[in-house]
C-alpha cells in the first residue's frame, strides 16, 4: 500500500518520511496554505531526497499553465488537484493526476472520472484545502474504494490509522496534520509512531484484495 506523507517544508522531515516507510512526498504550492514552499525551494528540497520516493505537487484552483511549468521544474512525478477543477482540466494537467474529492460528490459522480485520475478522498472543506485533520466516514469511504484505486485521507493519526485502512482498503494512504508539530512541521516522534501503528495494524506489505 502506498504512503503519502503530505505538506513536507524541510529535507529532514522529507528524508525521515521515507526512511520510515513513505512512497510518496507532498509538497504544497499553493500559496494560501499555511504549508506552502514556492517552487524553487520546492526544487531544493527534491533534489536531497532519495531517488525513489515519488514527489506530488498539491494546487488549488491554479491556472493550468503554471502547473505544468511548475511539475517540469521541481520536477515532480505526480500533481494534486485540491480546489473545484473540473475533469478537463484533469486532462490538461497531463502526466499522472490526484484528485482530491469530497465524499458526496465522489458518490455522486464516481463513473464520470477518467480511471487514470485517482480520487483522494478528504474532508471538504473550501478554505483550507486539506490539512483539516478531520476524519471522513469510512463506511461511505470503503465502496468507493473497491470500485477502484483511492487515496483516503481525513484525520488519519497513529490512533486510527490501522482501523481505517481495515475499514476502507485503499490503495494508498494521506497523512499530514497528524503527524505535524505545527502546521509544515513534522514531528518525529508523531511519524514513527504512525509508521509502527500502521505496520502493526495491518502489516507493512499489506494489499488491496481487489
Amino acid at each position: 500500500m502506498h504512503v503519502k506523507i503530505c505538506g513536507i517544508t524541510r529535507v529532514e522531515d522529507g528524508l525521515l518520511a521515507a526512511e520510515l516507510g513513505a512512497t510518496a512526498l507532498g509538497l504544497v504550492l499553493w500559496p494560501g496554505s499555511p504549508r506552502a514552499v514556492d517552487p524553487f525551494r520546492a526544487r531544493t528540497i527534491v533534489r536531497h531526497l532519495p531517488p525513489l520516493v515519488s514527489i506530488v505537487g498539491v494546487f488549488v484552483d491554479q491556472p493550468v499553465d503554471y502547473v505544468r511549468r511548475v511539475a517540469r521544474l521541481v520536477p515532480l512525478d505526480a500533481v494534486q488537484l485540491h480546489g473545484g477543477e473540473s475533469i478537463e482540466y484533469c486532462r490538461e494537467a497531463g502526466g499522472r493526476v490526484i484528485k482530491a474529492i469530497g465524499l458526496s460528490e465522489a458518490a455522486d459522480t464516481l463513473d464520470r472520472w477518467p480511471r487514470e485520475v485517482v480520487l483522494l478522498l478528504d474532508a471538504s472543506d473550501g478554505v483550507r484545502h486539506g490539512g483539516t485533520g478531520r476524519a471522513i466516514d469510512w463506511a461511505m469511504a470503503a465502496p468507493i474504494a473497491k470500485a477502484r484505486p483511492t487515496i483516503l485521507a481525513g484525520g488519519l493519526c497513529a490512533a486510527n490509522v490501522a482501523a481505517a485502512v481495515r475499514r476502507v482498503r485503499p490503495y494508498g494512504i494521506d497523512v499530514s496534520s497528524g503527524v505535524e508539530a505545527r502546521p509544515g512541521i513534522k514531528d518525529p516522534v508523531r511519524l514513527r509512531e504512525f509508521f509502527a501503528a500502521l505496520n502493526g495494524g495491518v502489516g507493512p506489505n499489506w494489499t488491496r484484495s481487489n
